[in-house]
């Protein structure tokens, strides 16, 4: 038998433990169950996001990345930045990471990782990506070649990551309209070399 999320939740509350309400349902895994538990978690957190959009079909499931990432030299210290935002531009996250002395081709990708596994973890199935690196995005789309060596996983993980969702689009932008992704990426070298 396999259960659904809301089955699974209410299962879950009548017989306290993952092991009980697995035995509950004949195959299901303690992996399959914490999988579909992750997903139900995921949806009931977007649907709780304020000014969501809702279409016919209930919740959208989209959401925008920006992400950018910073270098004080060429490599220097760098930070990753990313901002997630539902279509009409309202702010669901905002994140920074220090990254230590790396390039600022680094701290794109880094930028751009940081912002999809967010957007993962919080279970939107569909992603838009505006970065005003010409190079990430034309890598990514399959128009400029990954040379360099440190960039090559990387590139992997992001079109692995970009993969996982049901849809996906990228776009190159102005700097001017990645200030959000920018201010978080120089944030979190400010806040580390304090």
């Amino acid at each position: 038998m396999i259960a659904t999320p809301a089955q699974l939740l209410l299962a879950i509350a009548e017989h306290e433990t993952l092991e009980k309400t697995c035995a509950v349902f004949p195959g299901l895994t303690r992996e399959a169950a914490q999988k579909l538990l992750r997903g139900a978690a995921g949806q009931l957190q977007q649907e709780k996001l304020p000014l969501r959009e809702k279409s016919a079909a209930g919740p959208r499931r989209t959401v925008r990345v920006y992400s950018d990432g910073a270098a004080r030299g060429n490599p220097g210290p760098a930070g990753a930045g990313a901002v997630l935002t539902d279509a009409a531009g309202n702010v669901i996250a905002r994140l920074g990471r220090y990254l230590g002395k790396q390039t600022n081709n680094v701290a794109e990708y880094e930028g751009l990782l940081l912002g999809l596994k967010h957007a993962r973890e919080l279970g939107y199935r569909e992603v838009e990506v505006r970065a005003d690196s010409q190079l990430l995005v034309r890598q990514l789309k399959g128009e400029y070649a990954v040379r360099h060596a440190g960039l090559k996983p990387l590139h992997a993980e992001a079109l692995r990551l970009l993969r996982s969702f049901d849809r996906y689009d990228l776009q190159h932008v102005p700097r001017e309209e990645n200030a959000l992704a920018d201010e978080m990426s120089n944030r979190a070298i400010d806040e580390e070399m304090a």
